[in-house]
């Protein structure tokens, strides 16, 4: 994958300045599109359009897709692009899409920077853009084609069979396809569930399978999510809680993730705060059946035990290893909580935990908290290269510091 050699020349002139605006390029990029195919907003979250993460992810991820073609000392953007076209997938994102937003996005660029964008440089950034969404096309068209899905028809129908209150706001639902077979997954993927709203849209949210791979049915814990300091409520969430009972049918995509529980022996390390314990539940689940002797260590931080999901399930899976051993920090109650070993009161710190020694880490949470695990974990001597970690809705990682 290489710029050709004038469009190199250019992007390197201009990419500090495409940079500079990309935030402001996407504030007008998404607008016009969906003005032009507002069929479109069925796909996007809302959620994250109006609270502006979706632009600022969209941008970070084309600029650096587009530094990694002119430095060669670049981080490598594989690992990003596959993230995204998971992600992708798990909406039904499908090729001529792309055409779509090339259009919108390239628009943009010359209404923000006006005629500092010639037509040599409207070119070259069309080459960045058609390479980026090329590759993305190519890894799109092999995950559904691994699945044996259609892009033209994404969405398999599966039927709630069973609804467990976690809970005051968490519960679980046993999704069983209405035709065929539940289709494979690795343990540490989600599904995308998409619901028609009250007011006529159509919205996909994502969740974890909390589920171990094998089964006839499949498992999607769910936290209605209220909202803060005047935010409005989930809207996917809190229509699931209303609506999702047994004998309900849901849209569901494939199985999605790259983040995902390795077939190695080395030491794991899982690290997870509120619902980002989902991952952990399926991976405790199928480690203990599996590999009941691998060493693991599960750090979770939540609010207090009663709001710590699935926390008898996870117990159970611990016991039932020789060498798993749990630690959690709560924010209320942490000295009456009946966990496993002592909980710790306040906020997580992993300062002073133990750390096996060639550990892979795999961490599910909000964005900051992950932040602070992670300084911390790479000054306990965990390479970088062994923290994986999950995010759901646009991936903001790079654009914070480490």
């Amino acid at each position: 994958m290489k710029l050709s050699t004038e469009s190199e020349a250019v992007v390197a002139a201009t990419a500090g300045a495409v940079a500079e605006h990309a935030e402001a390029i996407t504030r007008v990029f998404y607008p016009d599109m969906f003005a032009a195919h507002p069929e479109l907003l069925d796909v996007f979250n809302r959620a994250n359009q109006a609270v502006g993460e979706q632009p600022k992810a969209l941008a970070a991820s084309v600029v650096a897709f587009a530094v990694q073609l002119i430095d060669p000392d670049a981080p490598d953007f594989g690992p990003v692009l596959r993230r995204i076209a998971h992600k992708h997938v798990s909406l039904g994102i499908h090729a001529a899409q792309y055409t779509i937003v090339g259009h919108h996005l390239l628009k943009a660029v010359k209404t923000v920077l006006g005629d500092a964008v010639t037509p040599e440089v409207a070119a070259a950034w069309d080459e960045v853009y058609w390479l980026f969404a090329t590759a993305l096309i190519a890894e799109e068209a092999r995950l559904y084609a691994g699945q044996g899905t259609d892009p033209a028809h994404p969405w398999r129908p599966h039927r709630v069979a069973e609804r467990v209150e976690e809970s005051e706001d968490v519960f679980s639902l046993v999704l069983v396809p209405l035709e065929g077979e539940v289709l494979p997954h690795r343990t540490g993927q989600y599904v995308a569930i998409a619901v028609d709203l009250p007011d006529g849209t159509r919205q996909p949210r994502q969740y974890t399978i909390s589920s171990g791979p094998g089964n006839d049915s499949l498992r999607v814990t769910i936290k209605r999510m209220r909202g803060i300091d005047g935010a409005p409520d989930g809207q996917v969430s809190g229509w699931l809680h209303e609506h999702a009972v047994p004998g309900a049918v849901l849209d569901v995509s494939q199985p999605c993730g790259d983040v995902v529980l390795d077939e190695s022996d080395v030491p794991l390390v899982l690290v997870s705060a509120g619902i980002g314990i989902t991952p952990v539940v399926a991976i405790m689940a199928d480690l203990s059946r599996r590999q009941p002797s691998r060493t693991v260590r599960l750090f979770h931080a939540d609010r207090s035990h009663d709001d710590h999901t699935l926390y008898r399930e996870l117990r159970r899976k611990v016991l039932a290893m020789t060498d798993a051993r749990a630690q959690n920090w709560y924010e209320e109650g942490a000295e009456a909580a009946p966990t496993l070993h002592p909980a710790r009161a306040g906020y997580m710190d992993l300062s002073d935990v133990e750390i096996p020694e060639r550990a892979q880490v795999v961490m599910c949470g909000p964005i900051p908290f992950m932040q602070e695990a992670r300084r911390t974990l790479i000054g306990q001597g965990v390479q970088s290269a062994n923290i994986h970690y999950e995010v759901f809705g646009p991936d903001l990682w790079a654009q914070q510091p480490a």
